[in-house]
Parts: structure tokens; C-alpha cells; sequence
């Protein structure tokens, strides 16, 4: 095994208010609190142990337990949860939807950067204890965005026609799509371990809830992981105060509009907040809350209240009010003794947005860090790799882009036509010196005929080179089958393939290996060679 590292954003794939906050780029600055090192975690510390109430630590105790009744959790999980009694214990915690058999890779890649992370800190910080948290988003109600993961290029998928709470959902159906699955695996060892993980997930399980938090204990209990559904009344009966100030003055439309305003000056806007930042959640309803004539209403619903009623419907049932990806990071910040989030790209981007609306509730706000991504590589495909002379930062180059400077190294043609474009720019800027001494007005059609004459240079290069491609079609197409293997679809590989396809070739290797590799305060994607 081979692992190597590159900066996020040589990959071409991260945004660049991403970059910036890696690089901590003056313009960024502003948009959080603590920055993920040693230094800002000892601050974070400090801060969130003066904030959190040890009432609260109960609270969240009692729900934790009460979810894991029928979960057969490791000793070291027992323990994390017993341990967050105690004032000098604090989570690092990712939160990921509830996708079928976890999803895309990137899944795993959170997980394990949450569990490691807690474990340098644990290191750093021996007086304090860290329990890695994995924040179930199981009060989403985006459905297509779940129903599915890629295996091996097919997609297999669970159709329902459930509405609501995804977490509350029937796992009703999902054994015929074990018995599609299985047909695809095979029958070796590694694929009897993935049906049976599938099987008892979702066959021996009547809710999706339950059924993932099976297969994150099964996969990460033994580190000691805590999966949480915040599908709680009890848990979101700490979260009243809040529901109630966004219905009554929508502090967080406002915080974050604010936000908004002065980020958008160097960067695209994630999200936009909307002037209450809730939904309704009931049965098989998840609807967003609206003000219309002062009365609060339930958007595509009969469903209405005055503001005495609504307020009322917060103290009696708090579990009816579900925060919208606004709210849901406070709501997190609010009952856990958490010191960090650790997301995706996309996640950290609208989490930037949000430090104001957690300084006007005066809640503490979380370090980000971005989670670690991984490219994975056998052994056979970096020989193939070393053959066609390409490096790892040149594997996720566009892939025109990579052809042909490929193209261009392989052949004793020059493409490069600097030395002609310099010499006509230097042409043309005599005829324009000339035409300012005879007559101005000719200096525009000397503009027109330079740019003409420099556009004829470019075209006339794309036809060489795309000449040359046919000329070395062999290579051409050694380099586009391959590069299309390790980036799916022109994309990172993480955000494409189900983790199955690399435990049925090297099984709990797979896990052990990324566990022991993942540096999350490294803030670098890494590469992961693995042997056949």
C-alpha cells in the first residue's frame, strides 16, 4: 500500500471559498471562529465547557440510551455514551442523510475523520474525552436523493411512495432489493458479509432510522462511535426557546440575509434563508412554516394557528418542529457538548454562513473542518498510471486538457505557436503606430485584422493537435478509459461509488486501511494506492 497527498484544491474539485478557508484567506476570516488546529480546538474547549449545561448532558444521555435499546453496541460506544455525563467530555460530529447502504463513499470518509479526529485530540488533550458523533439526518424529507447506490456502474434503487420524515419510513420493499444486490455480488466471503449487512440493516429492521444506525454501529462500533437521531421530542424540548424566537422574530432570516450581503462580494451564496427556517413535521407530513395575515400556516396544508396556538403546539409537541438546513446546525450546537463539525465542501460552504446567526443567539459556533477525501487506486491501474507518465496532480486534470498535453509530449511535433504570436503582436504594433501618425480611424480595422491573424494562429493549433489525436488514438483512448475508471462520470470517485465494490475486493482491509491512514487536521486529499 502507497499513500500520497496533494492540496484540496489541486484536484480541481473544491469551490474556492473552500480553498480560501483552507489557505485562511483574509476574506474569509470573518465567516468563523476557531480554525481546526491545536490551538483553536484548546479555545474551543474552554468556551463550550463554560456554555454547556450539565442539564443538558442528562437530557442527551437518556435519548442516546433509549435509541440504542435494541443496538448491540460496543463496549467503547457504552462507555462514550456514559461519558458525556461528564462536564470535561465533548463530541466531534458529521451528519450524513440516511442513504441506502450508506450511499456515496465519502460516507465512510466523514466517519472515519470524525473517530480519528477524537483520537488526536484524546492525545493532545489526555485530561479531556472526545466521543466521535454521527448525526442521522433523519428528518429529511428528500427522498431521491437517498433511494439509492451505485454498484459497479448500476444503480440499485428502492421505490416507495412514503412521504415525510425519511427516518421515519417503512423499510417495507427493501428485500427485494437485496435479493437485486445479491444477484450483482456474487457469492465469495466479502459478498456474504455485504448481504448479510444489508439483510439484517433493512430486513430485520422496520424503520430506516433503525436500519442505519445498525449498519454505522456495525461498521464503526468498535471505535467507539455514537450515531444520534434527533428525531427526539426530548432532545428538541432543549431547542424550544429557539423555534420559538424564529417564529416570533426570524432572527436567523435575518442573521444570515445580513451574512449574505457581505459574503457574496467574493463568493457564491450557498443557501438563502426564508423568513422562518422550520417545517411542520407530523405522520407522513414534513411542510414548510409560513406566515400569511398573521397566522402561522402549514404550506400545502389546511393546517394553520394563531401566534398564541403555535406557541402553544412548541411547548406541547416539540418534535413537530423540524429545522431546516438554517436551523439544523444550531439545533445540533444547542444539545451537544460539541466542539466541531466535520462535512463536505458544499456543507462547510453554508455552514460559513451562519457564524452571525450563532453570535446573535449567543450559542458558540463550532470549528469546521473539512472531512478527508480519498482517491483509491490499485495496484494495476498506477501501473497503468506510471506507464502512460501520469502523475497523480495530471489524473485530475479536465480530461481534454490532460489528452492532449499527453498528445504533446509523445510527439516531436511542436504545438506551441508563442514565438509566432509574439512576432505578429509585434508586426501589428508597428502598423499601429503608423496608423496613429496617418489616420486614427484605421487603428480600429488594425485591432480587427490583428485579432483575426492571432485567432487564425489558435484555430490552426486545435486542428493540429486534434490531427495528432487521431494520430496516437491508441494512447488517446489508454488515457480517457482509464482516467474515466478513477473519476466516474468526470468526478471524484467519493461522490460516485457505494463502499461494497472495494470490501468485495479487499474486504475489512478496506476499513482498517483508511482508518489508519486518514489525517483529518492534515487539511490535504489523499491518495491511496492498494495492492492487488
Amino acid at each position: 500500500m502507497n499513500v500520497s497527498h496533494i492540496p484540496f484544491y489541486k484536484t480541481g474539485f473544491f469551490s474556492k471559498i473552500i480553498a480560501d478557508y483552507l489557505s485562511e484567506k483574509e476574506t474569509i476570516r470573518f465567516f468563523y471562529h476557531n480554525y481546526p488546529n491545536f490551538n483553536g480546538f484548546k479555545k474551543q474547549i474552554e468556551e463550550k465547557q463554560a456554555s454547556f449545561l450539565n442539564e443538558k448532558r442528562q437530557v442527551l444521555v437518556r435519548a442516546i440510551q433509549n435509541q440504542y435499546a435494541a443496538i448491540n453496541a460496543s463496549n467503547k460506544t457504552q462507555k462514550n455514551i456514559e461519558a458525556l455525563l461528564q462536564e470535561n467530555t465533548f463530541t466531534v460530529t458529521t451528519g450524513h442523510q440516511l442513504n441506502l447502504f450508506t450511499g456515496p463513499l465519502y460516507f465512510l470518509y466523514k466517519i472515519i475523520s470524525t473517530i480519528n479526529l477524537c483520537e488526536e485530540l484524546t492525545q493532545k488533550f489526555p485530561k479531556k474525552n472526545f466521543v466521535p458523533v454521527y448525526w442521522m439526518a433523519t428528518e429529511d424529507h428528500d427522498f431521491a436523493e437517498i433511494n439509492y447506490f451505485n454498484f459497479k456502474g448500476i444503480k440499485v434503487q428502492w421505490n416507495t411512495n412514503q412521504k415525510g420524515a425519511v427516518g421515519r419510513f417503512s423499510t417495507d420493499g427493501l428485500a427485494l432489493v437485496l435479493e437485486r444486490f445479491s444477484e450483482e455480488l456474487g457469492d465469495s466471503e466479502h459478498a456474504e458479509f455485504l448481504k448479510n449487512l444489508f439483510y439484517q440493516a433493512y430486513v430485520t429492521h422496520s424503520k430506516l432510522a433503525d436500519a442505519t444506525r445498525y449498519i454505522a454501529n456495525e461498521l464503526f462500533g468498535a471505535y467507539g462511535l455514537v450515531v444520534l437521531d434527533s428525531d427526539s421530542s426530548e432532545l428538541k424540548q432543549q431547542f424550544t426557546p429557539y423555534v420559538k424566537d424564529e417564529l416570533l422574530a426570524n432572527t436567523s432570516f435575518k442573521a444570515v440575509s445580513n451574512t449574505n450581503d457581505s459574503l457574496k462580494e467574493n463568493y457564491a451564496i450557498q443557501v438563502n434563508p426564508r423568513e422562518i427556517n422550520l417545517f411542520y413535521l407530523k405522520n407522513n407530513l414534513r411542510e414548510r412554516i409560513v406566515v400569511e395575515n398573521q397566522e402561522y400556516k402549514v404550506h400545502n396544508t389546511a393546517i394553520t394557528f394563531t401566534k398564541d396556538e403555535i406557541l402553544e403546539e412548541v411547548e406541547r409537541f416539540p418534535d413537530r418542529f423540524s429545522p431546516n438546513v438554517i436551523m439544523r446546525p444550531l439545533y445540533q450546537e444547542v444539545i451537544l457538548p460539541n466542539l466541531c463539525y466535520i462535512g463536505g465542501g458544499g456543507e462547510l460552504a453554508y455552514w460559513l454562513q451562519l457564524k452571525k446567526y450563532f453570535n446573535t443567539v449567543a450559542v458558540p459556533f463550532p470549528i469546521l473542518l473539512l472531512r478527508n477525501s480519498v482517491q483509491i487506486i490499485s495496484q494495476k491501474q498506477q501501473k497503468k498510471l506510471d506507464k502512460l507518465h501520469i502523475s497523480i496532480p495530471q489524473l485530475f486534470l479536465k480530461q481534454n486538457d490532460l489528452v492532449v498535453k499527453k498528445v504533446k509530449e509523445n510527439t516531436k511535433i511542436s504545438f506551441d505557436f508563442t514565438q509566432q504570436k509574439t512576432f505578429l503582436q509585434e508586426q501589428f504594433l508597428q502598423l499601429k503606430n503608423i496608423a496613429k501618425q496617418t489616420d486614427v480611424t484605421f487603428l480600429g480595422a488594425v485591432n480587427a485584422q490583428e485579432q483575426k491573424q492571432l485567432k487564425g494562429l489558435e484555430n490552426l493549433e486545435k486542428r493540429l493537435i486534434k490531427a495528432e489525436k487521431r494520430k496516437q488514438k491508441d494512447l488517446v483512448e489508454r488515457i480517457k478509459l482509464l482516467q474515466n475508471e478513477l473519476l466516474p462520470n468526470q468526478s471524484l470517485e467519493e461522490r460516485q461509488r457505494n463502499f461494497s465494490e472495494y470490501y468485495l475486493a479487499y474486504g475489512d482491509m478496506f476499513l482498517k486501511t483508511l482508518k489508519n491512514t486518514l489525517k483529518p487536521l492534515q487539511l490535504e486529499f489523499t491518495v491511496v494506492v492498494f495492492e492487488n
